[in-house]
């Protein structure tokens, strides 16, 4: 096992990173940029060095200084959580030419599913079929024509904009089709591999509730997801992880359609956002996992071990003002009292009373999970628990998770991607930003 890692991120996910090498008697190693001098996660971390200004990109994104900080401080290892450089496969061929290890997948994994036409062939290879679309990319309005004639209409995208705005935000213009499902829902299946060939899958996580592709609330399991279903998928999407040799965390994402089919959309190469759910339902401490198989040792937990008990739900609280279109509102915590940990609540946060809330980095500032009986327990639990939350000092997205939760398209389960936009329609579109 390692003796000191560098956790190469911020707030709450620092923390969480942090705790799980403390309970495993493992060094933690912080950075830090300006903005986050004083943050609550560097008093919690073993040691702490300063990388930069208070932009991502003079801290955070800055590959040579991280990893000049592993060196100073001696780490054996870097976690990279989530965001920043997580699937960044240059920064992962860095550490390996470093002698440092990622905690995460191997450079090629990441660069081969970083690639989204790419990782529809890997994956429709390894068995798992994507959301129909062109066999590789399209290079004129001619041959975007042509394969809409084959995959059936409506389909995704309008060829000249999507190619300026690939162009303009990636550098790439390259495009492929795939058709537009109406009524769609993100579901997304937790996956471990190790070195061995050994892949488990923990279970699926329902991420429908969305806006502008934000993920907002996310729950487990899926209420449009069998439990027969759910064993099926799960042992399939396992063996495809295996097949193509993937090694640690991953997430295998699908949309499901109205009819209850599962296409293969993307696999996201790194630690969820909301893994919460999928640790509070099955038991498994991901973050450990992660950190014990980049470490060469072998998954602690087989496919038959993995059992889904109750059910768990996230809301993602953020430092946004919902009726201004979400806009981000930082600024300094005037008070900050979350609920009580206990029974089934469980609340990661690096914010407390007084903290300033930075402009410069994602709004998140906590995320709150419960874990019920079952469903209906788990919503009112979540309902009680947001209620007792109070946050002063910075609007936040807490009035509209209550609204999305006492909805009785949210209660009923049967919701899809559209049901943000149709809870702000219905509000006159007051919020829609």
């Amino acid at each position: 096992m390692f003796r000191s890692v560098l956790v190469a991120n911020r707030g709450e996910i620092a923390l969480r990173i942090i705790r799980a090498l403390r309970e495993l008697k493992i060094r933690s190693v912080a950075v830090y940029s300006e903005a986050d001098r004083g943050s609550p996660h560097l008093e919690e971390a073993d040691g702490a060095v300063a990388i930069g200004g208070p932009r991502s990109a003079e801290s955070y994104l800055d590959m040579e200084a991280i990893l000049a900080a592993a060196e100073k401080h001696e780490c054996q290892a870097v976690h990279p959580g989530f965001g920043f450089l997580a699937e960044n496969a240059l920064f992962a061929a860095l550490c390996h030419q470093a002698k440092v290890t990622f905690i995460g997948p191997p450079p090629a994994a990441i660069r081969r599913m970083g690639v989204k036409a790419a990782a529809r062939e890997t994956m429709r290879a390894a068995g798992l079929d994507p959301i129909p679309g062109s066999r590789g990319v399209v290079g004129s309005i001619e041959e975007a024509s042509e394969a809409a004639g084959r995959i059936g209409y409506p389909v995704l995208p309008a060829f000249k904009e999507a190619r300026m705005e690939a162009e303009k935000a990636f550098g790439d213009g390259s495009l492929y089709l795939e058709r537009f499902v109406r009524g769609g829902r993100h579901i997304e299946f937790q996956i471990l591999a190790d070195v061995y060939g050994n892949a488990i899958c923990l279970g699926e996580r329902e991420c429908s509730v969305q806006r502008n592709h934000q993920k907002l609330i996310e729950e487990s399991p899926s209420p449009a997801i069998s439990a027969e279903l759910r064993a099926a998928m799960g042992a399939k999407v396992a063996r495809a992880v295996a097949r193509i040799g993937y090694v640690n965390a991953g997430t295998v994402e699908f949309l499901r359609d109205p009819e209850g089919n599962l296409y293969f959309m993307e696999m996201n190469t790194r630690l969820q956002v909301e893994h919460p759910v999928t640790e509070m339902v099955t038991g498994v401490d991901i973050v450990k996992e992660q950190i014990a198989i980049a470490a060469n040792c072998p998954l602690s937990i087989r496919a038959e071990d993995v059992k889904v008990t109750g059910h768990a739900i996230e809301a993602r609280i953020n430092a946004e003002d919902p009726d201004a279109g979400f806009k981000p509102n930082p600024g300094k915590v005037e008070r900050f009292d979350p609920p009580p940990a206990v029974d089934g609540v469980r609340v990661d946060t690096h914010v407390r009373e007084g903290y300033v809330v930075p402009p410069f980095y994602d709004s998140m500032i906590a995320k709150l999970i419960v874990h019920g009986s079952d469903r209906a327990a788990a919503i009112d639990k979540l309902l009680e628990a947001l209620d007792r939350f109070r946050i002063e000092g910075v609007k936040t997205t807490i009035p509209f998770h209550r609204e999305v939760l006492s909805g009785e398209e949210f209660r009923s389960g049967r919701y899809d991607t559209g049901l943000v936009k149709r809870l702000l329609d219905a509000k006159g579109g007051s919020a829609r930003g």
